[in-house]
């Protein structure tokens, strides 16, 4: 199955799960999970949740992110990966001067 990111319409987000700004994204979603296409412009962020059902492992493309995660934060730049295993809680911000772009998946365990 080929999943076309540039055929998908882009949805904004607002303040998704509580961050800050918008979060734009294309997404496929199935009973599987989530795969995102996304990008948060400077400032905004993907508020702090809890992952109850699943995991979810976000690659950066683009920019940088900081990541709470475990009492942590954690700076991942273009290139790095960044993993929330079930039963963890995590939240993505976008600190930088430029857009952070980004691909997700969240898959149902």
């Amino acid at each position: 199955m080929i999943i076309d990111f540039s055929i998908m319409e882009e949805k904004k987000l607002t303040e998704f799960k509580g961050g800050k700004g918008d979060t734009i994204a294309r997404m496929h979603t199935d009973e599987m999970g989530k795969i995102m296409y996304g990008k948060l412009e400077p400032g905004a962020s993907i508020g702090f949740h809890k992952h109850e059902t699943g995991s979810e492992i976000i690659y950066i493309l683009s920019g940088k992110a900081n990541f709470l995660y475990d009492g942590e934060t954690e700076e991942i730049t273009a290139g790095g990966c960044h993993y929330c295993p079930k039963g963890h809680s995590h939240s993505m911000i976008n600190n930088g001067d430029e857009n952070l772009i980004f691909f997700a998946v969240v898959p149902e365990q």
